[in-house]
């Protein structure tokens, strides 16, 4: 498992709990749906009104009228429903909601998280994400560690418009898991393999502590 998308995916769904519902932002996220364990049993809701998707579906088998907010073909499994946007936005204000995975533009080590505006950039439209990242109860960000340009996105501070202020709660990227911790700010849990405790300070800008017992070779590599 060498492609860093795949590995973040494949990771962040060991933070999923039996009993959970969950919400996977559009992008990246989607992803964990394909990697969810045989023995966990969670409830996958999407913003724009469906509960209970599946794994995406093999090609050739989509169906135009099943699509997640990122308008990506799902499945749904047995029991999965459909309904309006005000009951699914309902769900997510009203604290139903136990984790969301959102990607990101940048996060920082305040917990503050910029997703859904590059300033001076066509939009198509906010999305759910500033609702979930207030009404979920743990929001995971989902991310590749830099930049296409080479910078961090792990900053010491956001410099694009907020989507939520100190709401992430942890940090999975294909290089390193991150968990905020109320009196010591971002704490680095976990290293994936192939990478050192040198290599993760140098592609990340944000201030963090190191766990007293920081998993190395955690995660990640060939499958």
């Amino acid at each position: 498992m060498t492609d860093a998308k795949a590995v973040i995916a494949a990771r962040a769904a060991g933070e999923l709990r039996d009993g959970q519902i969950i919400n996977l932002g559009i992008g990246l996220p989607t992803l964990i749906a394909n990697y969810v364990a045989d023995d966990i049993d969670v409830v996958i809701q999407t913003e724009n009104g469906a509960i209970g998707v599946g794994p995406r579906p093999q090609h050739g088998c989509e169906d135009r009228d099943r699509a997640n907010a990122g308008n990506q073909p799902i499945s749904l499994i047995p029991g999965g429903s459909y309904f309006d946007s005000a009951t699914s936005f309902g769900m997510i204000r009203g604290g139903h909601v136990d984790s969301t995975f959102l990607g990101t533009l940048q996060v920082d080590e305040e917990g503050n998280i910029a997703n859904w505006i590059v300033p001076g950039k066509m939009l198509a439209g906010m999305g759910g994400a500033m609702d979930l990242v207030t009404g979920a109860k743990i929001v995971h960000i989902v991310t590749e560690h830099v930049a296409k340009d080479g910078t961090s996105k792990l900053m010491k501070r956001c410099t694009f418009p907020l989507t939520g202020a100190k709401e992430c709660d942890v940090i999975i990227t294909e290089r390193a898991v991150f968990r905020r911790s109320p009196d010591k700010g971002f704490v680095l849990a976990e290293v994936a393999r192939g990478y050192t405790l040198d290599d993760i300070a140098a592609c990340t800008e944000m201030s963090y502590t190191v766990a007293d017992d920081l998993k190395l070779d955690a995660f990640g590599g060939e499958a």
